[in-house]
């Protein structure tokens, strides 16, 4: 049975895309024994299953997904953060102070105030309850320094790429280290500014070309030619 697209095409939602076989994957759904796209993106074909990466995305939290977040408000036991999705997650003061929280003893906004930002964990997540946090876990808590970007959520595995190679490739080339938030929100930390700025440029040339074929290549001769340029300036 046949399919109605061409890889990497950009369809809008109700649009046809294929029928018979085909399984339905991300942002797509079945009427009429008929896959349709739900929102609008870029279609691609994995194997028997239709997929569409949606172009801009809010993003929905998962259990175990690592976020980056911000406090946006300090509350009584605990803080709301802003996770960049259409809801805000809660984390305990019991998480992050180890022991169990005293009210009359704790001041919560010396340990995180309002606009700090956190390297976190979804501990629990249901359509009943907010998300909740933890930051009981190694590599998670306040961020201290560093600069953070953002990008479309759905963008993220592109980042990765495949097996880890896109950013692991990144991080080699600039020495930084990188924190990728599933939320879409990225730490780069590196040992100077300029470190960080190529590493970020990186990504963000990942960001705006995702859709593209031979973006590995494209990756490398930047950050190549960036480096060349700067040994060039220093003689």
């Amino acid at each position: 049975m046949p399919t109605y697209f061409e890889a990497k095409q950009l369809v809008t939602p109700g649009e046809l895309l294929a029928e018979g076989e085909y399984q339905t994957g991300e942002n797509t759904y079945v009427e009429g024994g008929k896959i349709c796209a739900s929102r609008i993106g870029l279609v691609d074909l994995d194997n028997k299953k239709v997929n569409v990466v949606a172009l801009k995305a809010f993003y929905a939290p998962k259990v175990g997904d690592i976020i980056i977040g911000s406090v946006k408000e300090v509350g009584f036991n605990g803080w709301t953060i802003d996770i960049k999705a259409p809801y805000d997650a809660l984390l305990r003061a019991s998480d992050v102070l180890s022991r169990p929280f005293k009210p009359q003893n704790d001041e919560l906004s010396q340990v995180l105030d309002q606009g700090d930002l956190i390297v976190a964990k979804i501990a629990s997540y249901d359509r009943a309850h907010d998300p909740q946090l933890t930051v009981g876990e190694p590599g998670l808590g306040k961020i201290t320094r560093g600069q953070l970007m953002c990008v479309t959520p759905t963008k993220i595995p592109r980042v990765i790429g495949r097996k880890g190679s896109m950013i692991s490739m990144i991080k080699q080339e600039t020495n930084c280290q990188i924190i990728l938030g599933l939320n879409g929100v990225i730490l780069v930390t590196g040992k100077n500014p300029a470190d960080e700025g190529l590493a970020m440029k990186a990504i963000q040339k990942i960001e705006d070309e995702s859709h593209t074929t031979g973006l590995t290549d494209r990756i490398t001769q930047l950050l190549k030619d960036e480096k060349a340029n700067w040994e060039e300036n220093k003689q």
